[in-house]
């Protein structure tokens, strides 16, 4: 059976989608913009910041599911440009223990919601 995780800690859903799923063992991510959970207003200042707000919802989410980010076996970045993947992956890195990052795959796309500029999605195990 799977069990739904939603977080106050996370932005609400905005679309028909909840922020992750549990189901044997594994903890399935949706992609997390930088949509600040209490506002829902972007924060997008700069990549760095964005990138931030980002990793934070992905860590409020893990951590509603009793995880961190030592659980998390794959991660999906999405960009909007590629220029951007050197900022995006200091912060992302900055989250994680060296010696035990996940599986990755970094993707430039042409759009993404609310024409953020970055969205990462993410797999994690018990």
């Amino acid at each position: 059976m799977k069990k739904i995780i939603n977080t106050s800690n996370a932005p609400s859903p905005i679309g028909p989608y909840n922020q992750a799923i549990f189901k044997n063992n594994m903890l399935f991510i949706s992609g997390q913009i930088a949509l600040d959970p209490n506002s829902m207003v972007l924060i997008n200042e700069s990549i760095k910041d964005e990138t931030q707000q980002v990793m934070k919802n992905l860590k409020n989410i893990l951590v509603e599911a009793g995880m961190d980010f030592k659980n998390v076996v794959k991660s999906s970045i999405f960009l909007s440009d590629m220029s951007h993947f050197k900022d995006v992956n200091d912060v992302y890195g900055s989250y994680l223990e060296t010696g035990m990052e996940p599986a990755r795959e970094t993707i430039a796309v042409k759009t993404l919601p609310m024409n953020v500029n970055v969205e990462i999605s993410m797999i994690a195990i018990t």
